[in-house]
Formats: structure tokens, sequence, C-alpha cells
């Protein structure tokens, strides 16, 4: 019996993968960000969770969280949003980003199939330092609150606290969040059939009025 929670902030131009601008303008980085938040929806709907929650931060949710329950996310730094998203749950969960489009049903299999007495946590660690998915056999918001989030340390420092306060870890492969474009390029290549691969692959496409070299 596991809660799976998806966080995401709502995709508007200029609020969003920021990043990816130049060389996607800021619209196309929306765009972008909202392709691979329906990508992860749509993953996370497959799983058999029992509940599926969006914590969002935003007024309209996505149509692709149709069936989802809506978790408003509550002020403060990421480590408290967090942390507020565990405390709310009173059974296993597993939480999960929107930056991962790559994503599939088998990497977050064995969180709902191998979660065994032994394992206390599920830990995904993201490539650039930080992580992209935590699961709690008992959810417990204080084993977040404090870690320094968007650090090259962050992934290392959260795996840390949860190992310090006795929990038996076990670690879900570390996969790319998707921050700058090269990133972008690369988890399309992973993905080439998802909508963020054909969301990035029509933005490449010049357009008519472009001259050709």
């Amino acid at each position: 019996m596991t809660v799976i929670v998806v966080i995401a902030k709502e995709c508007l131009p200029g609020k969003v993968k920021t990043r990816l601008h130049p060389p996607l303008s800021l619209d196309q980085a929306a765009e972008l960000a909202a392709a691979s938040l329906d990508d992860t929806l749509r993953v996370v709907a497959a799983m058999p969770a029992t509940r599926r929650i969006l914590a969002f931060d935003g007024v309209v949710p996505p149509i692709g969280a149709a069936g989802f329950e809506i978790l408003p996310q509550v002020d403060g730094g990421l480590d408290e949003r967090l942390a507020a998203i565990f405390d709310s749950c009173d059974e296993p969960t597993l939480l999960i980003g929107m930056d991962t489009p790559q994503v599939t049903p088998a990497l977050l299999e064995p969180v709902f199939t191998d979660w065994a007495e032994d394992i206390d946590a599920w830990f995904g660690f993201a490539d650039d330092g930080g992580f992209w998915a935590l699961a709690l056999a008992e959810p417990n918001g204080d084993l977040i609150r404090g870690i320094p989030m968007s650090h090259h340390d962050t992934g290392a420092r959260q795996l840390d606290r949860l190992r310090g306060a006795g929990l038996r870890v076990a670690l879900l492969p570390t996969l790319t969040d998707v921050d700058t474009i090269d990133d972008a390029y690369s988890v399309a290549g992973i993905a080439p059939s998802g909508g963020f691969a054909v969301a990035l692959a029509a933005m490449l496409v010049p357009s008519e009025s472009e001259p050709t070299r």
C-alpha cells in the first residue's frame, strides 16, 4: 500500500525552466516543462498506488492530473515543502519530481514490489548531486527539514540524514534532472518517444522564415 506524490510548479513562462532560455524562449521552456510533467504524470497514473497526489505550486493543475488529489504546497524553502508533503501522509510514500520525464514504471516498480521488511526508504540520486526520488515507509518530514536544497551535495546530505536516523536505504538508479539544454538533449535521447522528446524536437525545427545555411 503506497502513496505516490509528484511535486510540481504550474508551467508558466518565466516561472519554470528558465535555465533553458536561451536557446529556448521562455514560452518554449514552459511548454517543455509542461511536457515533462505530463510524461511524469502518465507514468504515475499507471502505478498501483493507493493514492496519487500532485503537490502543486500554482492555480490551474495540468489536465494530466485528472484523478489525482491536488495538495497545495506550503510556503517556505524546498526542504520545508517536501517535509510538509511527507507529514501529510500516513502510509508508505514515494515522492518524485517533474524534471525526470524519462522515468518509467520499471524504474519505480521496486518501490511497489520489493519493499521488504529490511528496507525503510528508497532513494534515487540525480546526476547533478540532488535527488529525483525519495520513498519512506514511515513518512516523517523531520528527515528532510534543514537539508540545503539545490546544492551539489544535496543528495549526499539527504542520504546521510536518512542513514544517520537508522533507516535502511535501498537505492534507485541515478537519473538526469532536466535543468539545462544539454540535459534536455540527453533525456530526450533516453526517451525519444515521450512527449518531452517530441516537444523538444519540434522546438528545434527551423521556422520557414529562417534562412538556411
